[in-house]
């Protein structure tokens, strides 16, 4: 009786905060990981803001190639702006409490900033593939309305579908265990502490990466597939090289963005061994895009070198 009375009341608990206890394994040491973070947040978003600067300031980049990169450049810092300052706060102040509706907003903002930065990197695909394999009809197919409209487009898409996911997760019930093994709010981090059923959680999750997700690296391989296809048939290698370089950094960046989600779900699934893993996974993820997506660019783009060394005042040589 006194047992059947103790289950009750436990089952009645909800807990009103989460405690973020930070990287598994490593809590006595994990505040010497806010030095590089913090290195990393900063240079993210100084690069970023630079790349607006000069796509802002010069006329020349003032088309749907770099329009599209500066969306990218948003969606970066709001995705590091998302997580980095309170995993800094764990790390420095030992601020691990997180209210439930705090825990929900992020898991959300995550969520929707991830999956759209996967639709930049589809529309700058688009872009690309026509650009060079229809380029008569390019002008007249990518446009500066064509740029609003798939922007808003991958916006409403990733907003909308993804308030299902922190709207199931407040609707579990948290009764006991209210301490989470990562930095962040993730969904499978956060529901895997409720006292019922988080199939439904697991489903859409699911659901919604191979729908959106998938599919978009699907379109992103085919599209430049069809660039290589026609690339290769140029008969001047002056322009093979110049097609190949501005694919080049692209592909860099989406490869990285969607092979760490691909691991990230891997180890997710799986019994780990080392439960640091995919936590860790997860925070680089979402940090490294944001600092490395402007050296990408800067490097392998002789108009934002241009712009980079004019606004620097520096003298350009390249090619």
């Amino acid at each position: 009786m006194f047992q059947d009375l103790r289950d009750f009341n436990s089952s009645k608990f909800q807990v009103s905060a989460f405690i973020l206890l930070g990287f598994p394994g490593i809590h006595s040491w994990q505040h010497w990981l806010s030095l590089p973070l913090a290195l990393l947040y900063l240079l993210a978003l100084s690069s970023n803001i630079l790349i607006l600067i000069i796509i802002n300031q010069e006329a020349t980049l003032h088309q749907p190639m770099y329009y599209f990169l500066g969306i990218l450049v948003v969606v970066d810092m709001g995705l590091a702006t998302t997580i980095l300052p309170k995993i800094l706060t764990i790390l420095w102040f030992s601020a691990k409490t997180i209210s439930l509706p705090e825990c929900f907003v992020q898991m959300y903002a995550i969520h929707s900033f991830v999956g759209m930065e996967s639709g930049i990197f589809v529309c700058m695909a688009i872009d690309r593939y026509v650009a060079i394999c229809q380029p008569l009809s390019y002008s007249s197919i990518i446009t500066k309305s064509f740029v609003v409209k798939a922007t808003v487009f991958m916006a409403l898409r990733n907003s909308l579908t993804t308030i299902p996911i922190p709207v199931l997760a407040a609707q579990r019930h948290y009764c006991s265990k209210n301490q989470i093994e990562h930095c962040l709010c993730s969904n499978l981090g956060v529901t895997s502490l409720s006292c019922d059923d988080r199939t439904i959680n697991s489903v859409y999750q699911l659901l919604l990466a191979w729908t959106f997700m998938g599919s978009d690296l699907g379109f992103i391989l085919v599209s430049y597939a069809l660039i290589l296809h026609s690339v290769l048939k140029l008969n001047s290698m002056e322009a093979t090289s110049k097609a190949l370089s501005t694919c080049t950094s692209h592909l860099i960046l989406i490869l990285f963005f969607y092979t760490v989600i691909i691991v990230i779900s891997i180890t997710h699934s799986a019994t780990m061994t080392f439960p640091l893993i995919p936590v860790l996974l997860n925070v680089l993820h979402n940090v490294i895009p944001p600092a490395l997506n402007p050296m990408v660019y800067a490097f392998k783009n002789k108009e934002l070198r241009q712009g980079l060394c004019k606004l620097l005042k520096l003298d350009f040589k390249g090619n």
